[in-house]
């Protein structure tokens, strides 16, 4: 250790750097390797402090080591010598990882004998001054003399920047002359308009705009083009950090690139054995968002190898939940496709060595530290034999597994790629009883159909060089596999299992239960598609996880409800109120504003009568302070209809229950005094059942032991659903279809449900009006 700490001080490094480089053991092998590579050229005191800065910088961000001693041998050489060389050399060789390496190209990227002189230096700084000098006389020394440089630089790629900026300098001051008192006070900064309030809450607005969703200044398809994401070019895969490069890879992406023309492809692939969430709202959005943005296409793909879990209804939800985002599949596919194709390649894993039939049993595999497998090194041939019986059904359930020779990140050994279930599957019936995982299927799929960016959350990062070593060992196109984080709500859980217990419990009535937050309750409850599009455009495309609270899915809900649901009238809790000015017989039509703030989208007609219904909390008997609605000694406004109702008299039940009340109307414009407040109300109205919903779960982190110790059933809210039966809506709404949605005026948004007959209408509330101060 001492000797190497003196190699290292040797060429420059502190003592205290060359110490911390030895806690590194693949960047102290490769220093020693280029040290030992200079030496050869310069001799073994021929390492000088420049030399071994540069050797050391390049060590520490070569990916490629196979390429140290080449660039190790051009530092000696003295033919990289600064830092904008060595950055060039880098990219060079990262950009071409097959031999060989074109050295007069790489020499002429790099700029390898080019001289800067002074004069030319000079000259270039020269004209760069001149371009800028009217500003310059007129700010002096305030001016931004980054520019300057800039330019400078730019037109002098491969010249030491000390020099330019010296030259600078010096003809900044030759123009200028030295600095006055003028040029030493400081600059005042302008004082910025103060934004209005309206302005603030437009520039906050979240809409969709050209189908393209606004997330504070950026919609989603900005934040996926281009370069925004830093993802590599199609073709350009080796790019990537941790991308093996083979013998085949460059004439494996040549074929890809003739197929795909350049184009980008991605995959959203769900298992068809459950409910889509609204985590998968963000994988769906990302997948099909960067395919839309970038010009690319997207598969939906089935990723269906478990045939004991999968049903019809799961896979025709999660179309319709993709087409009800606002996304059209370029072509939906289904693992099943391939069973052949993929069987054939593990068929050809064997006879290359890297995978074996084994008979540990599955108990015996699980965690991270199982014991090997003693049929590891069994003989290729009787890999290939035992696994013919496999296919042909001659082993039990749990007898026998197809595994791979490799370790995943996690430590996890020998991954299994085949396993035995005799249940029929449901597209290729009985032909199959052996099935593929998803570590063996998932990127041998992505690679068949070319895809070029396999997006998939944090979690299967770790089977990240396990995706590259199957594609690289079976020698087939290797797709690149990029991470991003999940987005979780609290309050809630989305897992499969859990949904299913709490179904058979009797906690809720089905996957849509609007309570739940996957997609198809989402829809139920009268989420709009492109609110939830907004959601994710607002949490962004992040790579950490993300856990988001309900209620700002809520806020992007109510801006998109606000603009788009009709208003009308309803009553939870009727309280019967008679007009006794006005004759029995006596019936009126009042024009109703769809969206009173633009009266242009049209109205709707509702009947007023002598007999109006108003909400039980709009009146009181006794007059308490700040209450501004009907009491006995205050008349109250009667929204839309222009009239203002006074009390005569409260008729009661045996039980002195408030049931009805007699009152006078008079024109609004008649009044003695303008009213505090003005009430909605409906007349001859339809009956309707209303269902209000709270959060499922009484803590934010029901599934969490340490905030719920008996289980996320044990923190059920009781008072989640609250049922209406007898709610009185305007008929407005009677020719409604299923899931349109409306504002019932003071009340909130809700939406038509699906148990609705032609007897009886069935409302969800979506939202409040308002987020709810009561909630954290």
């Amino acid at each position: 250790m001492a000797d190497t700490v003196t190699l290292f001080t040797s060429i420059g490094l502190s003592e205290q750097k060359a110490k911390e480089t030895l806690k590194n053991e693949a960047l102290t092998s490769a220093l020693k390797d280029a040290i030992a590579q200079a030496q050869v050229v310069n001799g073994a005191t021929g390492v000088d402090k420049a030399m071994g800065t540069m050797l050391y910088s390049m060590v520490s961000r070569l990916k490629d080591t196979k390429r140290l001693t080449f660039l190790a041998d051009h530092i000696a050489r003295h033919k990289i010598c600064t830092e904008l060389q060595l950055a060039a050399a880098l990219e060079f060789v990262k950009n071409h990882p097959q031999d060989p390496i074109n050295q007069a190209e790489f020499e002429n990227v790099c700029g390898v004998g080019v001289v800067i002189t002074p004069e030319q230096i000079e000259e270039a700084v020269e004209v760069v001054i001149n371009k800028h000098k009217e500003l310059l006389l007129k700010e002096r020394y305030r001016y931004n003399m980054g520019l300057l440089m800039g330019e400078s630089r730019a037109a002098l790629k491969w010249a030491d920047g000390k020099i330019i900026k010296n030259e600078v300098d010096v003809q900044v001051l030759h123009l200028l002359g030295a600095k006055t008192e003028a040029d030493l006070e400081k600059k005042t900064k302008p004082q910025k308009a103060k934004t209005s309030e309206s302005e603030v809450k437009a520039k906050k607005e979240e809409v969709a705009v050209n189908g393209e969703v606004q997330s504070e200044g950026k919609s989603l398809m900005e934040q996926l083009r281009g370069e925004a994401l830093k993802f590599h070019k199609t073709g350009e895969n080796y790019k990537t950090e941790g991308y093996v490069v083979t013998p085949n890879t460059m004439d494996l992406l040549k074929k890809h690139m003739e197929i795909t023309g350049g184009q980008i492809r991605t995959r959203f692939p769900p298992e068809p054995n459950g409910i889509l969430h609204i985590g998968h709202a963000k994988a769906i959005n990302f997948n099909f968002g960067y395919a839309k943005a970038n010009d690319g296409i997207c598969f939906l793909r089935y990723d269906d190898t478990n045939p004991e879990k999968e049903e019809e209804k799961y896979f025709t939800a999660i179309k319709d939940m993709v087409g009800w985002l606002g996304y059209e599949p370029y072509q939906i596919t289904h693992a099943s496709d391939n069973f052949q194709r993929l069987y054939d390649l593990a068929v050809d894993l064997v006879r290359r060595g890297h995978a074996y039939v084994c008979h540990q049993r599955g108990e015996e595999l699980k965690g991270h530290n199982a014991p090997p497998s003693p049929w590891r090194e069994r003989p290729m041939e009787e890999s290939l034999a035992l696994f013919q019986r496999m296919k042909k059904g001659l082993f039990a359930e749990g007898e026998a597994t197809l595994r791979m020779k490799m370790v995943m990140e996690d430590g996890k050994m020998d991954p299994v790629a085949y396993r035995i279930k005799y249940t029929p599957h449901h597209r290729t019936g009985d032909a199959w009883c052996i099935y593929p995982t998803y570590d063996y299927t998932h990127c041998l799929c992505d690679s068949i159909e070319n895809i070029t960016h396999s997006l998939c959350t944090k979690e299967f990062q770790a089977r990240r060089s396990s995706y590259f070593w199957l594609c690289n060992a079976l020698d087939v196109y290797c797709p690149v596999q990029w991470e991003y984080g999940r987005l979780n709500l609290t309050y809630t859980v989305v897992s499969k299992r859990k949904i299913i217990k709490l179904v058979e419990t009797g906690v809720v009535r089905d996957w849509d239960d609007p309570r739940l937050f996957t997609l198809t309750a989402l829809r139920r409850r009268g989420f709009p598609s492109v609110a939830i599009n907004n959601f994710c455009a607002r949490v962004g495309v992040t790579v950490a996880q993300v856990t988001m609270e309900p209620h700002l899915l809520e806020a992007c809900v109510r801006d998109v409800l606000n603009d788009t649901a009709p208003r009308a009238m309803a009553v939870l809790e009727p309280l019967k109120v008679t007009i006794t000015n006005r004759s029995a017989d006596l019936k009126s039509d009042v024009q109703v504003p769809n969206f009173p703030a633009d009266e242009a989208k049209g109205s709707h007609v509702v009947p007023f009568t002598n007999i109006v219904f108003i909400e039980q909390s709009d009146f009181r008997e006794v007059m308490e302070k700040g209450y501004k609605r009907l009491t006995p000694d205050q008349p109250v406004g009667l929204r839309h209809a222009g009239y203002v109702i006074t009390v005569q008299k409260v008729i009661k039940d045996a039980q002195g229950k408030v049931v009805e009340l007699e009152v006078s109307c008079c024109v609004s414009t008649e009044a003695k005094e303008k009213p505090k407040a003005f009430i909605h109300w409906v007349s001859q109205p339809l009956k309707c059942e209303v269902r209000l919903y709270e959060r499922l779960f009484l803590h934010k982190n029901p599934e969490d032991p340490s905030e719920v110790p008996g289980g996320f059933l044990s923190d059920i809210n009781p008072h989640s659903m609250e049922v209406i039966d007898s709610a009185l809506v305007d008929r407005s709404v009677a020719g409604a279809k299923v899931l349109d949605r409306f504002q019932f005026e003071r009340m909130g948004y809700f939406s038509l449900d699906p148990d609705s007959t032609a007897d009886k209408l069935v409302f969800n509330r979506t939202v409040t009006l308002k987020e709810d101060p009561g909630k954290i």
